[in-house]
């Protein structure tokens, strides 16, 4: 792989405007190299012992001498051709080119853009070398308050080394014999660099551990903190609402492990985040030298050297604060939250990529042949019994059906979901941080893809084993084990998703299963982007959710065995029709509720409001589906058009961003991903037609040719649910556009202790 792709492989997404622009200068050298060439002489290009010739010539220049100490050296009159200052005000490099030919020009050129790239990147590089400097003042202020809150809860006998039984108990003063525990060193980085590594220990600091004046935490520092309790769980929610504010330490062992591992959060965030600076460092060094190494193959003049000098020299190549940092963490990581065990401390601090399996890619290629083999078996039995003019078609497809189409829905989704990651990482779309997955956990495509072929395959061969028109002549019934096979998928895909067992993507499985009961317990959960990512595809599900009730009422009080139920008679079943079509919207209406009383954002109200017309339309729409009348019709489509309108400008302009009339692409944004302007056209396009694909009980369009209700019913259901595949794409590259363009490629941990003088400050 050349080293531009490799470049741009290995940036951090969010921080790739922060980075040297290799390409442009790359372009820009190779304008020079076409003047070059064009300005050779064509006579001595084309002659084949031109080589030969200059060679000879050499044979009769003057000796330069072996030592050359007292001559003047043709490398240094080259590097006084070119020079490079810093202005000391804005920090900024300038390029000074002495060449008077017309070559002067594309060099200019060229190191005018060098060094206003190689400026940018020891700007951005210092702001955020600060930014961590402060950040860890701050996790050193939080460490001294948890070694504190350590000493206060477990109350320790610690051993200061003034005698074999002087133990002083930290809390009370008081002396005591007996146990006692050793002191945890905590070796400070200044003490480090003002004290050798190798200098003799004293004896006074060899009683205390190595370190001279050892002093425990001071416990007043207690006095001025509280708890952080961010409402994040339904007990908190509550809780917070009913309390006040203020939340005093209880000295507690449940607080000490929920700030114990709130803290450890933060340093693997904070570890991740010096990682990632380190990478950015090395990275824009290793282009500036190969951009350089290319200038001076083109011009033969060894502008390098001062360059190089120059960057060696910079902030970006003599500041160790962030390998510092990196050093202090994992020291101060492994002794306070692996138990100094050094393996599993970096392995929390550095997780492993997940490693494709050779057996993920077989096997996805076999269930994808067994799905299109049983898909063209069933396709084949039907035409050759004619089921579809048998006499029990329309019972097939009023009662076996709707079971089954509910596994086409999920396995839709989770292939149009394969799709959207495929693309995400196409175009660097950085979804695992958005979604706050933990590196080496996420699922890739062709994952998420094997799950739904995998999922086709069991349901093919259910249908396959339903296809049976006939009764039993004899009993009158069909057979009980085909008629239970959609019951028992169910029980088996509900039973793999909640299986404990570390199989099958178990941190996947947790995480979505962590998202299903944030969205059910709306609003008592603080809300993330995968909560209400997570709502928005169930409300692109709202015919599974139906198909669902109706497994509960076919099996619960219809008569199976002859596939027959009455389930639309039941007015339980005809309130639970309402419910479940709505629930997915009220779900992400009390998102947004939530969300604009914690943000104090008034989009989100707005948002809410969006919902809750959509609520309305589903309610009218359904009521028109069961009752009729023209007055429901009319009801029915006035809210459904408004609830269209809205949805369809909130998805594109507020949720794509695009539609922007000032933007550098017109009618779009000012950033893309994608290369085509037409894709986001096409997109808005069909986001309109695929909207109004769920007026047709409306509009009248009940009914096609050889084409049953309830296959209507799925296939608009299937539209929707690529249409959400569709907004899912454009709508993650929008987030990851506003994160790159705030240079966020962290997420914030909240932190356990706040400080009394801080509220005053901030105040």
């Amino acid at each position: 792989m050349k080293f531009g792709k490799e470049f741009v492989s290995q940036m951090v997404p969010e921080w790739q405007e922060a980075y040297l622009d290799y390409n442009s200068l790359k372009a820009l050298l190779k304008d020079l190299l076409r003047f070059v060439q064009t300005r050779t002489p064509t006579s001595m290009a084309s002659t084949p012992n031109g080589s030969a010739l200059n060679r000879r010539v050499s044979l009769y220049r003057a000796f330069s001498g072996l030592t050359s100490r007292h001559r003047e050296s043709p490398r240094a009159k080259e590097d006084e051709e070119i020079l490079v200052s810093e202005d000391g005000e804005d920090g900024r490099y300038h390029t000074f080119v002495t060449v008077s030919d017309e070559e002067r020009g594309y060099e200019v050129k060229f190191f005018n853009r060098l060094d206003d790239e190689f400026s940018k990147v020891v700007r951005f590089y210092k702001m955020k070398v600060k930014e961590v400097v402060e950040e860890a003042d701050e996790l050193s202020r939080q460490m001294d308050t948890l070694i504190a809150l350590r000493l206060k809860v477990d109350n320790p006998m610690v051993d200061f080394g003034d005698g074999p039984n002087c133990a002083v108990h930290p809390i009370n003063g008081r002396r005591a014999g007996g146990q006692h525990m050793d002191v945890i060193e905590e070796v400070e980085m200044l003490e480090n660099l003002e004290r050798g590594e190798n200098e003799p220990k004293t004896r006074k600091q060899e009683a205390n551990g190595g370190i001279e004046g050892f002093k425990p935490p001071q416990l007043e520092i207690l006095e001025h903190v509280k708890i952080n309790v961010t409402p994040k769980t339904p007990r908190s929610t509550l809780k917070g609402c009913l309390n006040s504010d203020k939340q005093d330490l209880s000295f507690s062992k449940k607080e000490l492990r929920k700030a114990e591992e709130l803290m450890k959060q933060a340093f693997s965030e904070f570890y991740q985040k010096l990682r990632l600076l380190k990478s950015y460092c090395f990275l824009n060094q290793l282009a500036f030298s190969k951009i350089m190494k290319k200038h001076d193959k083109i011009t033969l003049r060894n502008a390098s050297k001062v360059h190089l000098h120059m960057m060696e020299t910079s902030y970006l190549g003599t500041c160790d604060d962030v390998t510092r940092l990196m050093e202090r963490v994992e020291t101060t990581f492994i002794k306070h939250f692996a138990n100094g065990n050094h393996r599993k401390g970096m392995k929390t601090l550095r997780p492993t990529a997940r490693r494709e399996k050779h057996r993920s890619t077989f096997f996805l290629g076999l269930f994808s042949g067994c799905s299109v083999a049983l898909v063209v078996a069933i396709i084949v039995l039907i035409h050759a019994r004619g089921l579809l003019e048998s006499e029990g078609r329309d019972l097939y497809m009023e009662n076996i059906f709707p079971l089954y189409s509910l596994f086409g829905f999920i396995v839709l989704h989770i292939v149009v979901f394969s799709a959207n990651i495929y693309y995400w990482r196409r175009y660097r779309v950085n979804y695992s941080f958005i979604f706050g997955f933990k590196k080496g956990t996420e699922l890739g495509y062709r994952q998420s893809f094997l799950m739904s072929s995998g999922l086709a395959v069991l349901a093919l061969a259910g249908v396959l084993s339903n296809l049976d028109m006939e009764m039993d002549p004899r009993t009158k019934t069909f057979e009980a084990w085909t008629e239970l096979v959609p019951l028992g998928l169910v029980i088996v895909v509900i039973g793999i998703i909640l299986c404990p067992f570390n199989i099958m993507y178990r941190s996947s499985r947790f995480f979505l299963i962590q998202a299903v009961v944030h969205c059910v317990c709306a609003p008592l959960y603080k809300v993330t982007l995968p909560d209400f990512f997570l709502a928005d595809q169930l409300t692109s599900q709202v015919q599974a959710f139906r198909s669902l009730e109706f497994y509960v009422c076919y099996y619960g009080w219809g008569d199976f065995l002859k596939r027959s139920h009455n389930c639309l008679d039941n007015n339980v079943y005809k309130t639970f029709y309402f419910i479940v079509a709505i629930i997915p919207y009220w779900i992400r209406s009390l998102q947004c509720l939530r969300r604009l009383v914690e943000e104090k954002d008034g989009m989100q109200g707005l948002n809410g409001l969006k919902y809750f017309s959509t609520i309305v339309a589903v309610a009218m729409r359904t009521s028109f589906d069961m009752k009729k009348g023209m007055t429901w019709k009319i009801l029915a489509m006035t809210s459904s058009i408004v609830a269209t309108l809205v949805s369809t400008y909130w998805d594109i302009v507020i949720d794509w961003g695009l539609l922007q009339r000032n933007s550098e692409n017109r009618w779009l944004r000012d950033k893309l991903l994608i290369p085509n302007k037409s894709v986001y056209f096409v997109a808005m396009v069909l986001n309109v037609l695929l909207r109004l694909a769920w007026m047709q009980s409306v509009l009248g369009f009940r009914e096609a040719p050889y084409i049953h209700r309830t296959a209507l019913v799925a296939i608009v259901a299937c539209l929707e649910i690529i249409r959400r595949g569709i907004w899912n794409f454009f709508r993650l590259e929008n987030e990851h556009l506003n994160n790159v363009g705030k240079y966020r490629a962290f997420k914030s941990v909240p932190l356990p202790f706040n400080y009394y003088h801080d509220e005053g400050k901030s105040r």
